[in-house]
């Protein structure tokens, strides 16, 4: 344990000498006030430390204590549910010890010492068991199982085990390892926040990530283990999106980490999530949530290990064989967390004044997600997606932040202000956003939902890039310029835009869509286009195929419940048939 003086303050930053002993990323408490930070760079005998506490009131020459450790989280049953802050510290926990303001070098635990949970062993005194292998489960919520298991690097023979109701720092097994050393096993582990947990493989994703968001599920989807980027300014809808996101996802597990944005965000979260019922499972969705806030109005530095804490305890579940979708909002107040600790510690500055390691930092960051074998003999197979929010200033994504998400991203929803500001919601622009996993997942679609999926996207992207040429020619002539066919175009376009894009999140039944209803919602507006175009082959007029009364019906399709939507559809079917027919009976002789 090293222990050194104060020789310099900088805001969050502090410099200490006489550390020589210490290690980079080591905790360590500041001042006799015990203020938590971290070692980022060591020089000589002196340590520069991010400070995750507010500094105002420290003077030179008050010591500074090493704990000898990394920054670390605690892993065990207890993480579902709760909400901590960008150092794991329990802040429902920390509000019953200093009330509703944070008090500085306030020191609880992560976890729950004292709450008793029922284990139930998987294996048998005398069994070999190796690294990551399950040895016992705890029932966390109603809907997660918790898995105990051998933390990497130990392994070797059962000597005991024992099932019952134990505290989580309870001895509830015990490993004779090869070596002749002895391991006991709590229901609890520690992990440093800045190494990625190992796994035995990693696959390729294959699977996609079901939203019931039909912009994002139809047109561009992200995978199981993939990561995906929400660039867009302020008003766009971002958080919203996540929040769908988090709410809906066909994720097992979901880790929402508020990073520098407001902190109303977080409370509209914490208000909505467990009055809300996971339609997976019947249950509230804090039954399967972890929750990191770390808001605006939170100290600078801790941003920057919120992410980290957030990742490693989406990586946890990952090795128990679950999917877990992480929503990091957003990775721009992280970035520029990063930026002043980077003008502390005096480093040349990159572009705009982010660090020149900025693209780095986010590619370590992103490239922990993914679809893994976790350790173990069972071969468990887990996934972590990530979805990180942008908020580059102005809308602007040709800035620093924005530039370097996107050159590690495979998913960019790129979210737009004049969507928004015409009410069209999630604002995700068609025209610029991308998936580059629509290919791989096609043979997915094609084989669980129908055999034409991949089809109808491609005719859907089409007929919305068709329109956005033929608006040019709109705005510059006027729509009578326009060929009866290419007026067509123009309104089978608003049709995908208005009735099957445009999505309402705080509506019951719209709010989520089933791969299902979003497959026969664009079969019921290319169904309309192609019939309309063989009748205007046939002479109909444009201005009665454009007005026929099942269009309405079409646009309304999104409102009907799932359990409805095969007959609504044949209804569809029929009003089309009808209207088309009528349209050419009346159509004007020449």
């Amino acid at each position: 344990m090293s222990i050194g003086k104060i020789t310099k303050i900088s805001g969050p930053l502090v410099v200490a000498s006489g550390m020589r002993d210490a290690n980079m990323f080591d905790v360590v408490r500041v001042s006799d006030k015990r203020l938590i930070g971290e070692i980022i760079e060591i020089r000589g005998d002196k340590a520069s430390i991010q400070v995750y506490e507010e500094t105002s009131g420290l003077g030179t020459g008050e010591p500074v204590e090493s704990t000898g450790v990394p920054l670390s989280v605690e892993l065990g049953p207890g993480l579902i549910g709760c909400i901590f802050d960008g150092i794991q510290r329990p802040l429902e926990e920390i509000r019953k010890i200093t009330g509703n303001n944070l008090t500085r070098g306030v020191e609880v635990p992560s976890l729950n010492r004292e709450k008793v949970w029922h284990f139930t062993p998987c294996v048998k005194a005398g069994d070999k068991v190796e690294s990551g292998d399950v040895l016992g489960t705890v029932c966390e919520t109603d809907i997660v199982l918790h898995k105990i298991m051998a933390a990497p690097g130990v392994g070797g023979t059962v000597k005991s085990i024992s099932g019952g109701d134990f505290k989580i720092t309870d001895t509830v097994c015990v490993i004779d390892g090869d070596d002749s050393s002895e391991t006991a096993v709590s229901l609890i582990q520690r992990w440093p926040v800045r190494k990625g947990r190992p796994y035995s493989k990693k696959l390729s994703p294959d699977k996609p990530l079901i939203t019931g968001q039909r912009v994002i599920d139809s047109l561009f989807p992200i995978a199981k283990g993939g990561v995906a980027a929400i660039p867009g300014p302020f008003g766009s809808g971002k958080t919203v999106t996540q929040h769908q996101l988090a709410k809906w996802a066909e994720a097992d597990i979901v880790v929402y980490i508020g990073c520098g944005e407001r902190g109303n965000e977080m409370t509209d979260v914490l208000n909505e999530f467990p009055e809300l019922i996971d339609p997976n499972t019947g249950k509230s969705l804090m039954e399967r949530t972890v929750l990191i806030a770390n808001t605006s109005d939170m100290p600078v530095a801790a941003r920057e290990a919120s992410i980290y804490t957030g990742i490693t305890i989406a990586e946890y579940f990952r090795d128990m064989g679950y999917s877990v979708a992480l929503m990091a909002d957003s990775t721009s107040r992280w970035a520029e967390a990063l930026r002043e600790m980077s003008g502390r510690l005096e480093e040349m500055p990159g572009e705009e004044g982010y660090p020149a390691y900025l693209g780095s930092r986010l590619a370590q960051f992103y490239e922990r997600s993914g679809c893994v074998i976790s350790l173990g003999s069972d071969r468990r197979e887990g996934a972590l997606s990530v979805i990180g929010a942008v908020s580059p200033p102005g809308g602007d994504i040709s800035e620093p932040v924005s530039q370097a998400t996107l050159r590690i991203v495979k998913v960019f929803w790129g979210l737009d202000a004049n969507l928004a500001y015409k009410r069209h919601f999630p604002a995700i622009n068609w025209l610029t956003s991308y998936s580059l996993y629509a290919e791989s997942l096609a043979s997915w679609f094609n084989a669980n939902t129908a055999p034409d999926w991949t089809e109808l996207r491609g005719r859907v992207l089409a007929l919305l890039s068709e329109e956005a040429a033929l608006d040019e020619i709109v705005k510059l002539v006027g729509m009578d310029a326009l060929s009866a066919s290419d007026r067509l175009k123009m309104e089978a376009a608003r049709s995908i835009r208005e009735d099957f894009l445009h999505q309402l999140a705080f509506h019951e039944v719209d709010t989520y869509t089933s791969l299902k209803k979003q497959y026969l919602m664009m079969k019921s507006v290319l169904l309309f286009y192609d019939s309309a175009a063989e009748a205007l082959v046939l002479g109909a007029d444009i201005e009665k195929l454009v007005n026929i009364p099942s269009r309405e019906a079409v646009g309304r399709f999104k409102y009907v419940s799932e359990d409805k939507t095969d007959e609504e559809f044949a209804r569809i079917q029929s009003m089309l048939s009808s209207d088309i027919s009528a349209a050419l009976e009346s159509k004007e002789e020449f």
